[in-house]
């Protein structure tokens, strides 16, 4: 039940980003729902090995590293999914990774967190 939670939270978020910045495109709410999904498995199978691989440089930049590792697998799941989500070029996928991430951080502690404990 929580896996899907944030699997809806995650969506929301990216239709939330695709509306702010005109590089990062998402051609719609299934879209945005295929893409969590891929991020989630993403998450589950590629981060642990690349922040296993980048650890010295994640551990040296107090883990801002982490949102390059983020952005890197963004521009996976947009490879994956084709055109119906795109991102055109690497700073909007770290922009947008950042955004993601702190949009993600806010509606988990205040949203989330709160209707679980009830």
């Amino acid at each position: 039940m929580k896996w899907l939670i944030h699997l809806l939270v995650n969506s929301i978020v990216l239709i939330i980003v695709s509306n702010y910045l005109d590089s990062f495109y998402l051609e719609g709410i299934q879209a945005a729902i295929l893409a969590s999904v891929l991020l989630s498995i993403l998450n589950v199978i590629v981060k642990p090995i690349l922040v296993l691989l980048t650890l010295p440089v994640t551990v040296l930049s107090l883990g801002f590293f982490l949102f390059i590792i983020n952005a890197f697998t963004l521009m996976i799941a947009q490879t994956l999914m084709g055109e119906s989500f795109v991102i055109d070029g690497f700073g909007t996928a770290i922009l947008a990774a950042i955004i993601i991430s702190l949009l993600n951080l806010l509606i988990q502690k205040l949203v989330v967190e709160r209707l679980i404990e009830k």
